[in-house]
């Protein structure tokens, strides 16, 4: 037992210390670089000696890592929502990639928010969270696919542990079990051209994807819009205790997102990159479990974290 444990260990490491060649000659285009995982692997892969194409929402985000980068790093504005943005980002990643193609594609731009029970949002609410984390993720790899295609490369996106269990309301969930069915329905189809798909599932990590406006006020927003006989089906008491228990939730989010950062890297730098990526102990030991367990004990387990509402049976 010992030597087989050993013998895994040393396959492991092999894997993972085994690099792609000519690192400095590759390109990287990465989206949701204003902040977080994007901008942090961004800086992380520019250290490597890569060639990063860096997509920022915001002009300030595109200045700011500009400057704190090198030349080995050229950003541009991007707009995951709108066709005409991600066309213009495409060509743009054409004009500097050329013949030799595109070595790396990372999907990481995303939103957590609107997030909350089902029954208080609206489909817009739905929409605006689908329409980034899954809907713009395939537009942006339709328009790329021919360039990662032609460096025989591969396609990173960014899951979560939620697209594995759904844990909470809204799009957000609903978005990223998309992702990892857009991913691996890629993955079978590009696989004889030699083009590698990986998919990472963190768990709960402290970024800006849940936005600057406390939880409590966002939640109370979606409270205070319901019809009152929703409010009073649910009761106040509910409301109390869903708000506090997702308070504490993020609270305990993780704040060191260097696993994260580190598995974005060997899925674009290895060459025997992971098909999936769970960075975070709440993964492995939480989230992971709960989705290969039977539904109904699953359900049995989310269902106590969840507060009975007032009008309950």
């Amino acid at each position: 037992m010992a030597a087989l444990t050993d013998l895994s260990f040393m396959y492991r490491w092999f894997k993972n210390c085994n690099l792609v060649s000519n690192l400095s000659e590759k390109y990287v285009f990465i989206t949701g670089c204003d902040s977080g995982f994007g901008n942090l692997l961004a800086k992380q892969l520019v250290d490597r000696g890569m060639q990063v194409l860096a997509a920022c929402f915001t002009e300030e985000g595109a200045q700011k890592l500009q400057q704190d980068t090198s030349c080995r790093l050229q950003t541009t504005l991007l707009d995951v929502t709108k066709s005409e943005s991600i066309k213009a980002a495409a060509q743009w990643v054409r004009d500097q990639v050329g013949e030799q193609g595109l070595w790396a594609l990372v999907n990481n731009a995303g939103v957590g928010l609107p997030s909350g029970p089902n029954e208080w949002l609206t489909k817009e609410d739905f929409v605006k969270v689908i329409n980034v984390n899954l809907v713009g993720l395939i537009e942006v790899t339709l328009h790329m696919l021919p360039m990662v295609r032609r460096a025989r490369g591969r396609v990173v996106n960014m899951s979560s542990s939620g697209g594995r269990v759904a844990v909470i309301g809204g799009g957000y969930c609903v978005s990223k079990f998309g992702v990892e069915a857009f991913s691996d329905s890629i993955r079978r189809e590009l696989y004889y051209f030699g083009v590698k798909v990986s998919i990472i599932e963190p768990g709960n990590y402290r970024t800006a994807i849940l936005g600057k406006e406390g939880m409590e006020s966002r939640l109370r927003k979606l409270w205070e819009r319901l019809p009152q006989e929703t409010r009073d089906s649910y009761g106040e008491e509910y409301f109390r205790i869903y708000t506090d228990k997702l308070k504490n939730m993020m609270q305990l989010a993780e704040p060191r997102v260097r696993d994260v950062i580190n598995s974005m890297e060997h899925a674009v730098v290895s060459r025997s990159p992971r098909i999936r990526y769970n960075p975070g102990l709440d993964a492995k030991l939480l989230y992971l479990p709960l989705a290969k367990l039977p539904t109904p004990v699953t359900d049995f387990i989310l269902s106590r974290y969840l507060p009975r509402p007032a009008d309950s049976v």
